[in-house]
């Protein structure tokens, strides 16, 4: 009973952590209009707030779990917090944009390292047959900031200025250090010692690679729009700044519900799951596409891109999970974290080409480039499920 109960308040303290780092991720995409007004700077040059951040995560998460693999995991927790503050505490008293960007590199470095111990934490203090929900709830601290954390990030920098937005991240920063110091217990276990091979002998294994690179590309495919979905809102569909606030929540209510709709569907099957997920997507943008410059068709739009934007989430994290037990059980944590950078490859790739496309003034075609990205990740999980399916493929066996 006490493990039970060790259990539900170190997945709590990680969920209100992965609050104020989901929070963070997507701030900028609230606050687009009032930072490129304060620097001067173009749309295309404002999406770097969100690729930059993608990107730190991407290098950040693999290079971080090889250098902290045998650290301890509280004391990694609380320090992971600390730079986190120190990121946001920079980008909301940067002078220039490149301090902006330098303090979201900082906060980004501590939310790949922080996402990746955290998810084998949440494994690690439940029964094995629990460790999918465990993870789920960690995630579901990313869901609620979609929902609450970005808008009301929003409405503080309307309200306010972007300034302020920064801060109250800072001020979660601060609820996230104080419950880990309280809720996380000092005796976690360590993982298995891994070294830089580890990363070779997972993208060797072609299942393994595939789901990489499937990850990146159907979840990045939102990104193309969803970097802009503000000036979207605003510029397309006529929506005010006080509507989008709103909306914003609506959008973030519609991807909670897509996250755990994802979840239950991706327990079985998941490739099949994840290639229904993919479909929806498409359809969802193909929509947005056609109605984009309506006033209430586009917001509906909007918000059933939502509900499919990270639906694939869990069953793209669960199945990584699986094939890396599979293909290479010693790698498992690091596997998890190469997953992680692939969310944010996608991420980097959806908004640096939708970041061209605005540069071109394309936004309106932003949704086809999403579209394109689907198109690829669709093939490659053909592509996967054929190679499941043989029985000719062995997994490689690991000295334990």
């Amino acid at each position: 009973m006490n493990k039970k109960v060790s259990s539900t308040w170190i997945l709590l303290s990680l969920a209100i952590s992965a609050f104020a780092i989901g929070s963070t991720e997507f701030i900028s995409v609230g606050i687009m209009p009032l930072l490129t007004k304060t620097f001067g700077i173009s749309l295309a040059q404002g999406g770097l707030t969100v690729s930059i951040y993608a990107t730190g995560i991407m290098f950040g998460a693999p290079i971080l779990a090889l250098i902290t693999n045998r650290w301890d995991r509280k004391k990694l927790l609380i320090g992971i917090m600390i730079s986190f503050i120190i990121g946001n505490t920079l980008a909301a008293l940067a002078p220039s944009f490149a301090i902006l960007l330098a303090g979201r590199v900082i906060a980004a470095l501590s939310h790949g390292i922080f996402m990746t111990i955290a998810s084998l934490i949440a494994a690690d203090v439940v029964a094995p047959n629990k460790r999918a929900s465990a993870i789920a709830v960690m995630f579901t601290g990313l869901t609620v900031a979609t929902i609450t954390g970005v808008p009301l990030g929003t409405f503080i920098g309307q309200t306010f200025n972007w300034r302020m937005s920064f801060f109250f991240l800072v001020a979660l920063g601060l609820v996230g250090l104080i419950t880990n110091i309280i809720l996380v217990p000092n005796e976690l276990p360590l993982p298995k010692p891994t070294s830089i091979k580890g990363i070779w002998k997972i993208l060797k294994q072609p299942q393994l690679l595939l789901i990489l690179l499937i990850t990146a590309l159907g979840y990045g495919a939102t990104f193309p729009v969803y970097t802009y979905l503000t000036t979207i809102l605003n510029k397309n569909m006529g929506w005010s700044e006080s509507a989008i606030v709103i909306i914003l929540i609506f959008y973030g209510v519609a991807v909670a519900i897509g996250n755990t709709l994802g979840g239950k569907w991706a327990n079985k099957r998941p490739l099949s799951a994840l290639l229904k997920m993919f479909l929806g997507l498409g359809i969802a943008l193909l929509i947005t596409r056609l109605v984009i410059n309506f006033h209430f068709l586009g917001l509906l739009a909007i918000l059933l891109l939502g509900l499919f934007a990270f639906m694939n989430v869990p069953g793209l994290q669960l199945y990584i999970v699986q094939l890396a037990e599979k293909y290479t059980p010693n790698e498992v944590p690091l596997a998890s974290a190469l997953n992680i950078s692939a969310f944010n490859v996608g991420i980097t790739l959806g908004s640096t080409i939708g970041g061209q496309a605005v540069a071109h003034n394309q936004l309106i075609n932003t949704p086809w480039l999403g579209i394109a990205m689907l198109v690829v990740g669709i093939i490659l999980i053909a592509v996967l499920m054929k190679m499941e399916n043989s029985p000719e493929v062995e997994p490689e066996v690991e000295n334990c």
